[in-house]
């Protein structure tokens, strides 16, 4: 095509480039939080204290949902240490503020395999991203392009067998304060679905999930997690898709199908 000229990129590492350090990407994203492909966020913090734990390089936060991402930047390929201090931050983050929805965001040149071996150690219950960071020079200039791919979405899944002793029984009210009251609706327009099929099931409010009683028994083939802006819920059924866009509900995310199971995120079809 007439006037069109192809620019050549070669792709550099950023941990042996003497003119790049954390810092500088750090100060990239914090003026343009969305190239890291997250969605429209903002900065709240840099360099954010984290007594006896150091420093959070990044906390940004959706401005619709206000929903909090605590982001580690590393040079280089990840390592245990730089795991663990990521999931620090962001528990130490939630427990802060606990009004919030929190999501542990790693950014590195190379997402190991070693990575993923450390985080399905936690059985699928922090929510992490993780982001794949690479550097290209750009011919004839001293200019670096970055680009940031998602190589890890979001998945928070907290897996329940079904002889799992329910320890500990709360209220309606504990959930809509955890999630919204929409998303708790979200869980009853879906149990008046369910009913329809059988209308002995109402909703039991667990700490740590909404599960479902049976004539006053638990069972669990399906079970809800409301929160600020969604409902993940765990189903143990095939080919329900349909059932679910019909319910006027839009079928947003599936995090995870496994043997007959599905995850999902939820939100109210706009």
């Amino acid at each position: 095509m007439v006037g069109v000229r192809l620019i050549n990129l070669k792709k550099t590492s950023l941990k042996r480039n003497p003119r790049i350090n954390e810092k500088w990407i750090q100060e990239q994203i914090s003026s343009d939080p969305s190239i890291l492909g997250l969605g429209d966020l903002i900065l709240k913090d840099i360099e954010r204290n984290h007594r006896g734990a150091g420093r959070l390089d990044l906390l940004l936060q959706d401005p619709d949902s206000l929903k909090r991402y605590e982001v580690e930047i590393q040079l280089g390929k990840t390592d245990e240490s730089h795991i663990i201090r990521t999931i620090e931050y962001w528990d130490n983050e939630r427990k802060k503020y606990p009004q919030y929805d929190h999501c542990a965001v790693i950014i590195a040149e190379d997402i190991t395999s070693r990575f993923f071996n450390v985080i399905q150690l936690f059985n699928g219950n922090i929510p992490i991203i993780a982001i794949q960071m690479n550097a290209y020079e750009v011919e004839n200039t001293a200019g670096i392009a970055l680009t940031f791919t998602k190589i890890l979405d979001e998945f928070e899944l907290d897996l329940i067998d079904e002889d799992e002793e329910v320890t500990e029984v709360v209220d309606r009210y504990y959930w809509e304060n955890k999630g919204s009251k929409e998303t708790v609706e979200l869980a009853d327009r879906l149990l008046h679905l369910i009913k329809e099929i059988d209308p002995t099931f109402e909703l039991k409010y667990n700490k740590y999930y909404i599960g479902l009683t049976k004539d006053g028994l638990a069972d669990i083939f399906v079970s809800f997690k409301a929160r600020k802006s969604y409902l993940i819920m765990r189903l143990k059924l095939e080919d329900i898709q349909n059932e679910l866009l019909e319910s006027g509900l839009d079928l947003n995310t599936v995090l995870m199908k496994m043997d007959k199971e599905y995850h999902f995120r939820l939100v109210l079809a706009g």
